[in-house]
């Protein structure tokens, strides 16, 4: 019988304990959840505040390519008048691409919508230039090329890289 008295006590006592642990718990959980939260919210502040200056670079250096690759522009830079058709092609291509290998780790900053929109006016612009130097007979030389580039892309309703350059803008805006 004393056996049993003292492992009933024990037992009472056990459940006591357990039950005022539990509600402890409970009432602190809230301020636990609360400081978890404050410090999550410090933390993400915390990495805001150093990514969001790469982020608006990789932004700026998006709308850059975007420019950089446009046909009016890489024109006048490369300034292809004494090339072949071939040779500007050449130029043009190997520019993109550089531009492009360049930029690429921008994709690490941006949403994946801005780095579609780059990676399609790229790809899009390849196939421009593709399309402008097979359509021209062999012996074009490289102002054919740039006028044929340059009188398609005056036929198109929008420019596309200005589309571009705004979806890319609006992404960003997107971001505040």
């Amino acid at each position: 019988m004393i056996l049993y008295d003292l492992l009933l006590d024990i037992l009472k006592y056990t459940v006591a304990g357990i039950s005022i642990v539990y509600i402890a718990f409970y009432l602190f959980k809230p301020y636990l959840d609360k400081s978890n939260n404050l410090q999550f919210l410090d933390l993400k502040k915390a990495i805001n505040g150093q990514t969001l200056p790469l982020r608006l670079q990789a932004y700026e250096r998006l709308v850059l390519f975007t420019d950089r690759i446009n046909p009016s522009n890489l024109l006048i830079r490369l300034n292809g008048n004494g090339y072949t058709a071939a040779e500007l092609y050449s130029l043009i291509v190997a520019d993109i691409r550089n531009e492009y290998q360049h930029n690429v780790t921008q994709q690490i900053y941006v949403s994946d919508r801005a780095w579609m929109v780059t990676k399609r006016v790229k790809e899009d612009t390849l196939s421009l230039v593709n399309n402008a130097v097979k359509a021209l007979p062999e012996t074009a030389t490289g102002l054919d090329l740039g006028k044929f580039i340059l009188n398609h892309l005056s036929r198109l309703e929008e420019n596309p890289y200005d589309i571009a350059t705004n979806l890319i803008r609006k992404d960003l805006e997107d971001l505040f």
